[in-house]
């Protein structure tokens, strides 16, 4: 998995990937009760360097808005990925502003302000990066890992686009897997 630290802090990539991380993390909590979940999901912002905690009250609309970014990551189709952030956006932005929040470097932010719910920051932020990125190389930027029993959503930064797995190690696991099957 591509560390946060190796994108720039502010870029619609950073946004992007955090978003795909808490996504995964919310959509693959495998048992974990309320406490242990929202103290995994704390770490991940730490790993972005946000400051903020989330509680177990914001877990069920959390989870809401991460089922939406799911489906923008498991579209291919560039259209339909457009209209779907754009239904986000619509849903829950509010206009541009800038914001250097805590000290950080002046980034853009599309929800209500500096201190809304954890839901409206996670979807502004996420669908706005995705739509810039997007805009940018003209194909969904995100995709579901291919690799069984994965399916993590991830950002394709490539130039060439179709990328299938979120990290080589899933791409490794597969190559091995068919070539074991072929022989």
């Amino acid at each position: 998995m591509e560390k946060a630290n190796s994108l720039s802090l502010g870029s619609a990539a950073y946004a992007a990937k955090r978003g795909a991380d808490i996504t995964f993390v919310l959509l693959n909590k495998m048992g974990l009760d309320d406490a242990s979940l929202t103290a995994e999901l704390n770490e991940t912002l730490r790993d972005y360097d946000e400051t903020g905690r989330i509680k177990s009250a914001d877990l069920k609309d959390l989870e809401i808005v991460a089922h939406k970014l799911l489906a923008v990551f498991s579209v291919p189709n560039v259209e339909k990925a457009a209209h779907m952030l754009n239904a986000l956006l619509k849903e829950h932005a509010n206009a541009p502003r800038l914001s250097n929040h805590g000290g950080s470097a002046w980034h853009i932010h599309v929800d209500s302000d500096d201190h809304t719910t954890w839901s409206e920051w996670l979807a502004t932020s996420s669908a706005l990066a995705l739509a810039i990125l997007l805009a940018e190389k003209g194909r969904n930027p995100g995709g579901l890992c291919a690799s069984s029993g994965c399916g993590r959503p991830f950002i394709d930064l490539g130039k060439g686009g179709g990328r299938s797995y979120c990290s080589p190690r899933c791409a490794t696991r597969e190559r091995v897997a068919a070539y074991r099957n072929r022989a």
